[in-house]
């Protein structure tokens, strides 16, 4: 008997024409660290009386299918999780390289089909009406860039064969750690240790009755972008913005060699006042949980620029 192993799963994922319907073809394989994306239906446990000590027969709750998915930040696939974030994209160039500008405030967002298949056992489970609640990531000094998708999806169909027919393959052209720069107000952002980057759709599951016991949609409301910034304590810029109640624009960029690019804008940062701790003889840090809001002269609170070869995101 074959035992499934996380080495040999795959993930394809194609973007829906309507919801909860996953189209016939048009799917991309999508490189993947791990994922937690699956469907559970909890037992409740019967609250009836008179049959004695032992109780009854549970009965099922209703389906709730969601989970994470920790992908790389690379040049091509990347854009199909912005894509699922933002909305589609602006695409501008003849020839390549491509740019592709999404931003934030659209009021609908597009569905995906995301398919994942063990095929030593086999199980092919496909999760439609996938929408995006949530994508986080971080920039540090060293490690594996990777970013964590938050998804919420309408339910799960398992089959012994696959139903993404013979998804399109994407070159992998992975930014690293070393590859990432941080500016603010145009200029370079010096002495920072880490940062955190949160942009949230903030979905609202639309839960109805049905015999199925599936959502009838994720609709995004308020959205919201939140981060962490720590920084070896030099001089006092940020904190006089955050005692003045100033923003100011950050960008989190990352380049690589070959002239592929992705740049996330934050168009109106608000830093909090933070505590200034001295722990010991060690240099001192300081760590601003950052918010953003919506910059009144660009018209929305970020952007998203991604230059690669792919001439649409699909």
């Amino acid at each position: 008997m074959a035992r499934a192993q996380g080495a040999r799963a795959l993930m394809a994922l194609a973007f829906e024409t309507t919801y909860g319907t996953p189209p016939a073809s048009g799917f991309t394989r999508m490189p993947f660290a791990s994922t937690s994306l699956g469907a559970e239906q909890p037992l409740l446990n019967s609250e009836l009386l008179g049959y004695g000590r032992d109780p009854l027969a549970p009965i099922k709750d209703a389906v709730t299918a969601d989970g994470d998915v920790v992908v790389p930040l690379d040049a091509e696939a990347f854009g199909f999780w912005l894509k699922a974030a933002f909305g589609a994209p602006t695409t501008t160039g003849v020839d390549a390289p491509y740019t592709h500008e999404f931003q934030s405030g659209s009021w609908t967002l597009p569905s995906m089909s995301i398919e994942t298949g063990m095929p030593e056992v086999p199980r092919y489970a496909m999760y439609s009406g996938c929408v995006l609640d949530q994508i986080t990531w971080q920039m540090q000094r060293s490690g594996l860039l990777t970013a964590t998708a938050r998804l919420v999806a309408q339910g799960e169909t398992v089959g012994t064969t696959t139903s993404a027919g013979t998804p399109a393959a994407l070159e992998l052209k992975r930014f690293g750690h070393f590859n990432g720069a941080i500016t603010r107000n145009g200029s370079a952002l010096g002495n920072v240790v880490s940062a955190e980057i949160t942009y949230a759709n903030n979905l609202d599951r639309i839960e109805t009755i049905r015999s199925d016991g599936r959502i009838d949609g994720a609709d995004p409301s308020i959205a919201a972008l939140t981060g962490r910034i720590e920084v070896r304590f030099a001089d006092q810029t940020l904190v006089t913005q955050a005692i003045n109640g100033e923003a100011c624009e950050m960008e989190f960029s990352y380049v690589l060699p070959s002239s592929e690019s992705f740049t996330f804008t934050v168009h109106a940062v608000y830093l909090p006042r933070p505590r200034i701790e001295i722990s010991g003889p060690q240099g001192v840090q300081a760590t601003f949980d950052w918010q953003a809001a919506r910059d009144g002269v660009v018209g929305r609170m970020c952007t998203a620029t991604l230059v690669n070869d792919v001439e649409t995101l699909s």
